[in-house]
């Protein structure tokens, strides 16, 4: 996940402050055997197993319990968080992985598309063109939340899935149970 998204689920904003992030430690890493595919409709990925395939992403280590249910709402019922083998890359190469160093092994947990295949483009899901001309809407700058509104009444659908700033899911986030728990300790 772009640490500005993984920011915007867990802290509410792709800028956290300092403090906010300072648990966090993000190294570039690499995921074999699954591949990385766009959803039909959507602006995001698809990760499935796959042989041969490889699939450059983030190691987060100094998540919060509450980070986590952050991001099982986020990613919704069509993924499951499923323990997986990354590699951590002590050199990160292209776009394509040339140049990659892979270092340590490490168990995480990431999450898996489950909502079947038939809902998946053929071929690579294209980071590049996602950060080029999709991700503002997902990190929460105001003017790309009249793209999102436009398209979803067009189409009646939304490329974010409800997860764009504006979004469903990001709603259920901000009003979700932590905020009755913080509410209860005072």
């Amino acid at each position: 996940m772009e640490p500005q998204v993984l920011y915007r689920v867990c802290y509410g904003t792709s800028t956290p402050t300092s403090f906010q992030k300072s648990p966090l430690t993000i190294r570039p890493a690499v995921l074999h055997n699954h591949c990385r595919h766009r959803v039909l409709g959507r602006d995001y990925p698809a990760i499935i197993p796959s042989p041969n395939g490889n699939v450059r992403g983030a190691y987060v280590r100094g998540l919060t319990d509450g980070d986590v249910f952050r991001l099982d709402i986020f990613e919704g019922d069509e993924y499951e968080r499923r323990k997986v083998k990354v590699r951590i890359l002590d050199v990160e190469g292209d776009e394509a992985g040339e140049g990659n160093v892979e270092g340590e092994e490490v168990e995480v947990e990431t999450y898996v598309w489950v909502a079947g295949e038939q809902e998946l483009q053929d071929g690579e899901w294209d980071f590049g063109e996602f950060k080029r001309e999709k991700m503002q809407r997902w990190i929460g700058r105001r003017e790309e939340y009249d793209e999102v509104d436009e398209a979803v009444g067009a189409r009646g659908t939304d490329p974010t899935g409800g997860r764009g700033a504006n979004g469903a899911i990001t709603e259920q986030l901000k009003n979700g149970p932590e905020k009755g728990v913080l509410e209860s300790a005072v």
